[in-house]
C-alpha cells in the first residue's frame, strides 16, 4: 500500500492516468487494477481519486454493453464534481455521459456533455484532452456538423502527433474517415482509409471492430460489395473476439454487413444477420441502431415484396425515431432545459420498476433483481474471461437484538445495514438483501484479493458502526463468506453455494470475519 504523502497521492494520480488512457486500447486490462486504485484512495480518503477510479470502472461496463451502469456512475461522478467544483471530475464524467447518450440514440443531450466535457478540460494533460476532443467531434458528426467535426479531429490529431501516440491518431483518423463517408466524399474518405491503415500497420497495432467497419462502408460507398465483406469477416467469425472493442461494434458491423448482402442479392443471410443485431440492440439498449436495424428491415422486406411486414417494420423504425428526433430537436433548442426535462422524465418512467426491484425495509435490491442481475454478470464475466466475485453478509447473533429488544429494533438495525451498504458499494458493485439478515455484495471485475479486502473493510464499517442508539451494549457485527470465479466459470448457484459454505465457516470459526477460499487473499501493494 502507498504510504499517505504527496508523493503517494502523486503515484495513484499517474497510474489513474494511464488506465484512463489505456481503456480505449485495452478495456479489458484496466477494471481490476482500477479497483485496487479505488481501494487505496477510498483508505486515504482521497474522494476525488475513488471517483475517478470508478468512471474507469464505469468506462469499461458501457464497452461491455451495459450502459445502464456506465449511465448510472457517470451521473453520481458528475453531481459530486458540481458540488465540489471538481473540474477534473466535471470534464470526465461529461465525457462518460456524452458516450451514454450516444449508444442510447440521442446525438443532441451526447452534444451538450461534450462540449461541456470541454469547458472543464482546461487544466488536463493533452493526451487525455484528445480524449475529450474526440467524443466532442464524434458527437459534432453524428448532429450533422461536419466542418466543426473536422475541426475539433484535427485539433486532437495535432495533440496525437505531438505525444506519438499512434492508438489516439488511429481514433482520430477512424472518426475522420467516417466522417468523409457520411459527408459522401470518397476522394477524402479513401485518402483517409489509407492513412488509417498505413499508420496502423507502421505502428503493429491490429485495426479493431470499428475501424474495420469504417473501411468497409467506404468500399461500400464505390459499390465494392466483394472487398467491404471480407474486410468485416473476421469480426464475424470471432463475435466476442479482441476486436470487437465496445459494446456497439458487433451490431454495427452485423448492420454494415447486411446491408452488403443485400446488395448482393443474398436475402436470407440478409433477414438473419439484421435478427442478430437486433437481439444485441436490445439486450445492449442501443437505441439509434435498433432505429436502423428497424429501417434496414423495412427495406429488406420491401425489396422481397413483403409490403404488410416492411410496413410493420417501417412502422416500428418510425416510432423510434420520432422520440429520438424529438429530444434532438428540443435539445438543439434548449439544450440545458431538454436535459433536465428529460432526466426527470427517466427518472418517472423508472420508477415502478425501481419500486419492483427494491427491498421495501432496507431499500437494497431485492432477491428477484440478484437473481437476474447475478445470471447476467455470470454470462458476461463467462464471455469476457473475467473474474467475479460473490459475497454473503449475514449478521451474527441477530435473534437477540429481536429476542432482547424487539422486533422494531431489528427492523431499524436492517434499515440501518441498508444504509451502509448502499453507501459502501460503488462503481458496479450491487449491495441486495437476500432475505431476513443475510446480504450479497456482488463485484463483478474483482479478482480473489481486492474482494477479500473490500469484504474486510465491510466488516470494520459494520462492527465499528455506533449501534448503541438502537441497541444499547449490545454489539451488531457480520459474518462474511466469500466465493470468487475467477474466468466465470462458476454459474450463478454454485456461486451463492460456495460463498455460502464460507459463510458457515466463519460462523463456526467465531463469527465477525471473512472467510474464503485460501486463494482469496489480501493483496499487499508496496
Amino acid at each position: 500500500m502507498f504510504p499517505m504523502t504527496p508523493t503517494a497521492r502523486a503515484a495513484v494520480v499517474a497510474h489513474l492516468e494511464e488506465l484512463e488512457l489505456l481503456t480505449a486500447r485495452d478495456f479489458e486490462a484496466v477494471s481490476a487494477p482500477a479497483a485496487i486504485l479505488e481501494l487505496q484512495a477510498r483508505e486515504h480518503g482521497w474522494t476525488d481519486l475513488v471517483w475517478r477510479a470508478q468512471l474507469i470502472i464505469a468506462d469499461v461496463a458501457g464497452r461491455r454493453g451495459d450502459v445502464a451502469e456506465q449511465g448510472r456512475v457517470a451521473r453520481r461522478a458528475n453531481l459530486w464534481a458540481e458540488e465540489h467544483g471538481d473540474e477534473f471530475l466535471l470534464a470526465r464524467s461529461h465525457r462518460l455521459l456524452s458516450i451514454v447518450f450516444r449508444r442510447l440514440g440521442d446525438p443532441a443531450q451526447a452534444l451538450v456533455h461534450a462540449v461541456s466535457g470541454l469547458q472543464h478540460a482546461d487544466g488536463m494533460p493533452d493526451r487525455l484532452r484528445c480524449n475529450q476532443l474526440i467524443t466532442l467531434g464524434l458527437v459534432l458528426d453524428l448532429n450533422g456538423r461536419f466542418d466543426d467535426a473536422k475541426r475539433r479531429f484535427t485539433e486532437a490529431m495535432r495533440i496525437a502527433d505531438e505525444h506519438h501516440d499512434t492508438h489516439q491518431a488511429l481514433t482520430v483518423l477512424n472518426n475522420m474517415a467516417f466522417t468523409a463517408y457520411e459527408n459522401e466524399d470518397p476522394d477524402e474518405a479513401n485518402a483517409l482509409a489509407r492513412q488509417l491503415v498505413d499508420v496502423a500497420g507502421r505502428g503493429g497495432i491490429p485495426l479493431d471492430g470499428l475501424h474495420l467497419d469504417t473501411l468497409a462502408r467506404i468500399l461500400m460507398m464505390q459499390n465494392r460489395w466483394d472487398e467491404a465483406e471480407r474486410i468485416l469477416q473476421p469480426l464475424i467469425d470471432d463475435p466476442d473476439g479482441p476486436l470487437h472493442s465496445e459494446g456497439d461494434s458487433l451490431p454495427e458491423c452485423l448492420l454494415t454487413l447486411a446491408e452488403i448482402y443485400r446488395a448482393q442479392g443474398r436475402h436470407a443471410l440478409t433477414g438473419e444477420t439484421l435478427d442478430a443485431a437486433g437481439r444485441l440492440c436490445e439486450e445492449r439498449e442501443l437505441g439509434s441502431i435498433a432505429a436502423r436495424v428497424h429501417r434496414a428491415r423495412a427495406e429488406w422486406h420491401a425489396t422481397a415484396g413483403d409490403y404488410r411486414k416492411a410496413y410493420e417494420a417501417y412502422q416500428r423504425f418510425h416510432a423510434l425515431t420520432v422520440t429520438l428526433h424529438s429530444a434532438e430537436r428540443e435539445a438543439r433548442a434548449y439544450a440545458m432545459q431538454a436535459l433536465f426535462e428529460a432526466t426527470e422524465a427517466r427518472k418517472a418512467s423508472a420508477q415502478f420498476q425501481e419500486m419492483a426491484e427494491r427491498d421495501a425495509l432496507t431499500g437494497l435490491f431485492n432477491r428477484r433483481y440478484l437473481d437476474g442481475k447475478l445470471s447476467a454478470t455470470v454470462a458476461a464475466a463467462r464471455r469476457t474471461g473475467g473474474p467475479l466475485s460473490l459475497a454473503i453478509i449475514d449478521l451474527d447473533h441477530f435473534k437477540r437484538v429481536n429476542d432482547t429488544l424487539s422486533h422494531a429494533v431489528g427492523d431499524a438495525v436492517l434499515r440501518e445495514i441498508g444504509t451502509l451498504l448502499n453507501t459502501f458499494g460503488t462503481g458496479p458493485e450491487i449491495t441486495a438483501r437476500l432475505g431476513g439478515e443475510e446480504f450479497v455484495l456482488l463485484l463483478p471485475g474483482i479478482a480473489a484479493a481486492a474482494a477479500h479486502a473490500r469484504c474486510e473493510q465491510l466488516v470494520s464499517l459494520i462492527r465499528n458502526h455506533d449501534w448503541s442508539p438502537m441497541t444499547g451494549s449490545l454489539p451488531v457485527t457480520a459474518s462474511i463468506g466469500l466465493a470468487v470465479s475467477e474466468a466465470g466459470e462458476l454459474p450463478p448457484d454454485a456461486l451463492l453455494g460456495h460463498a455460502d459454505e464460507w459463510l458457515y465457516q466463519a460462523k463456526r470459526n467465531g463469527r465477525d470475519q471473512v472467510q474464503a477460499d485460501p486463494a482469496a487473499v489480501p493483496l499487499d501493494i508496496t
